[in-house]
């Protein structure tokens, strides 16, 4: 076995060098990359440190890189947890700077550790009051998109913001994270009930709304789609399962305090459920500019890529609307939009060498069915079981037509461009016809 330079690798330099590839491997998964990305770069690093005949095996949880040497000594077979995954797409760039450094100019083993440990301890790109001051202003831009005003877009930063806390309280103990998204999801409700109690002259609902699309896993809706298209079928499901607990746990929260106050006597009626207009009007663009900006922020997008990405927001916002003028149904267009923003976003990304996925998912918040969710939850709540399971149902296939036209947006420049965009990551797409 002999390293890129034609040197024989040691059997410590190859253990190091696997050490490396897995923990690049653990970090690229946790900071939100696709399964088909982070199994390429860990091929690209092993091969660039002489590891010929290794097989890296990428799953939502876990990573496992298996050498088997062709000189007669014993295998190595290594797994790397995954342990904690919070996106953090300026740590993804940088991941991904690592990585072109690492197969390009093919710096020492201890460089490359060097390099991978001073990233680590990096400083996060924005203080972490700003990250959750940004999630609890994603509700207020959502509150603004589907027509509130200024006291619901009040009333969703606070209610966001108090239930973001407390599931910070119930994580410092403990406490599932199931459990933390329903409370964050039951205070949001809470504070619409109240209003509506109140008989306050406002769009109440739309602070549920607002609460639940700062909820909704837009990154790991796309993340299991990119997964099942590229293949990656076991990834893709344990990816779906994740959204649909995370889905199951705001659906719950916005269930329960439904529920009660439907028991109490609150005059919740469908009526009360909104809908964001198919408007091009300053105040849905200014909620739709709001979505991408805030989403780009909480997702830690560093400051000079924030602003394509509220703009992306802006246009995915213009195209879904036009193309709900011309009369197509909300999951086409939905989907449509999506693939119109995944092609820009993946063009604009190959410019400026960075991952995609940094325009692509904070461009997508205006199309999350926020809406869909409320209103499935609220005839469920009064009764109506089928109109329920109606809205439900169609919340879910705009949510997969948001993943299925990001991708597709994606690929399509992918097929496009003489060169990979995406760094040659897929040589040629497999053709099983179904069977």
């Amino acid at each position: 076995m002999s390293s890129a330079d034609g040197r024989a690798v040691s059997d410590a330099d190859a253990n190091r060098a696997v050490s490396l590839t897995l923990r690049v491997g653990e970090l690229l998964l946790a900071n939100g990359e696709g399964t088909e990305n982070v199994t390429a770069a860990m091929l690209a690093i092993g091969r660039t440190y002489g590891l010929r005949r290794i097989e890296a095996d990428v799953n939502l949880s876990a990573l496992t890189l298996s050498l088997v040497r062709d000189d007669g000594r014993l295998p190595v077979t290594a797994e790397r947890r995954v342990r904690r995954r919070e996106p953090d797409f300026a740590r993804l760039i940088a991941l991904h700077e690592l990585v072109d450094e690492v197969t390009g100019q093919r710096p020492s083993l201890a460089e490359a550790q060097r390099r991978l440990r001073e990233l680590t301890g990096r400083a996060g790109v924005y203080p972490g009051w700003v990250v959750v001051t940004a999630l609890a202003l994603v509700s207020t831009s959502a509150a603004v998109l589907v027509g509130g005003g200024v006291v619901v877009a009040l009333a969703a930063f606070l209610a966001t913001a108090l239930g973001d806390r407390a599931g910070a309280w119930l994580a410092r103990r403990g406490v599932a994270e199931f459990f933390q998204l329903a409370v964050a999801a039951a205070v949001g409700t809470a504070a619409a009930v109240f209003m509506i109690w109140r008989q306050m002259p406002v769009q109440a609902s739309a602070v549920v709304v607002g609460a639940v699309i700062a909820l909704l896993p837009g990154r790991p809706l796309v993340a299991c789609v990119q997964d099942g298209i590229a293949g990656e079928y076991v990834t893709a499901t344990a990816r779906l399962s994740e959204v649909v607990f995370i889905v199951a746990a705001v659906i719950s929260g916005i269930g329960t305090m439904l529920t009660f106050a439907v028991k109490a006597g609150v005059s919740v009626t469908v009526n009360d459920a909104p809908a964001a207009p198919l408007s091009l009007a300053v105040p849905q663009l200014l909620g739709a500019l709001g979505l991408g900006l805030t989403f780009a922020v909480a997702l830690r997008v560093p400051p000079r890529h924030v602003p394509p990405a509220a703009f992306g927001s802006v246009a995915i916002w213009i195209v879904y609307v036009c193309l709900c003028w011309l009369k197509l149904p909300t999951v086409l267009a939905t989907t449509a939009a999506a693939a119109v923003i995944g092609l820009l976003g993946s063009a604009y990304a190959h410019r400026v060498r960075v991952p995609p996925m940094v325009f692509v998912i904070p461009a997508i918040g205006p199309l999350l069915p926020g809406s869909e969710l409320f209103r499935g939850m609220l005839k469920l709540s009064l009764g109506d079981v089928l109109g329920g399971s109606h809205y439900l149902i169609e919340a879910l296939s705009i949510a997969l037509g948001i993943g299925a036209g990001v991708i597709l947006g994606i690929d399509l420049l992918r097929a496009m461009r003489r060169r990979d965009v995406t760094r040659r990551i897929r040589q040629a797409a497999r053709r099983t016809r179904g069977y």
